[in-house]
């Protein structure tokens, strides 16, 4: 599904800043893979990578076996309508908007009518425990009912790659325990391929293999399951 063969990433012309260098990571469809590391360590490159945000100085990103440097900007815009969904740390919710239509805008984006992109989004607010809450905007909900709308938000086109950057890290424990919770029973669903940036241990065990970047190089991987072993 998502494939990374021997990439760099090089910012700066004078003193040049090595974010990645020659990482090479290949993650199948419906595998969950937490990415952590230190500040500075490339996380966030690599994100901005697999969405198409940013290209690579040296290698080759590939989503369902298409090569984004390929893409011409409108083709990469199109892609991450129709197959990544993006979960940020700081929501990116359009605070005009009401919950269903916060949820309704990627259909809408990809041409889908207001009625049936609106009776999705409410099916799917349903599925994340905010069907009650449906035409409150942002600023009339807890951080983790806002982080449960941009969940729903990005899988309501149901997209086969789920990008979640610090999905739990303005939320606290308990709230960041039952987006995780959430996380993993749509995982079970939809069959998603996701990549989680995260700082948080915890976070990183609900995935199913860890990479750990340093230095913009990978360092290490494990699997979770091994990992749960050695705790065990």
């Amino acid at each position: 599904m998502i494939e990374i063969d021997n990439v760099s990433r090089d910012y700066g012309d004078g003193k040049v800043v090595h974010a990645l260098q020659a990482v090479t990571l290949s993650i199948p469809k419906g595998e969950r893979v937490a990415v952590m590391g230190p500040s500075g360590s490339g996380k966030s490159t690599l994100l901005n990578l697999l969405c198409g945000l940013d290209q690579p100085t040296a290698g080759t990103v590939k989503i369902d076996g298409v090569a984004l440097s390929s893409l011409d900007d409108d083709s990469r815009t199109r892609l991450r309508r129709e197959k990544i969904g993006m979960i940020f740390q700081t929501f990116n919710l359009l605070p005009t908007l009401t919950a269903v239509e916060n949820v309704a805008l990627p259909l809408r984006l990809q041409g889908v009518g207001k009625k049936e992109a609106e009776q999705r989004a409410r099916k799917l607010l349903g599925r994340v425990g905010l069907g009650d809450r449906a035409s409150h905007r942002p600023d009339e909900l807890s951080g983790g009912e806002r982080q449960r709308m941009a969940i729903a938000r990005a899988l309501v086109f149901e997209p086969p790659v789920l990008l979640a950057d610090e999905p739990t890290g303005n939320l606290d424990s308990a709230t960041g325990q039952e987006i995780l919770e959430l996380i993993d029973g749509l995982h079970g669903e939809y069959n998603t391929t996701i990549v989680l940036v995260t700082h948080n241990e915890e976070a990183a065990m609900h995935c199913d293999r860890i990479v750990r970047l340093r230095d913009g190089r990978i360092v290490k991987q494990e699997s979770v399951g091994s990992l749960a072993a050695e705790v065990v």
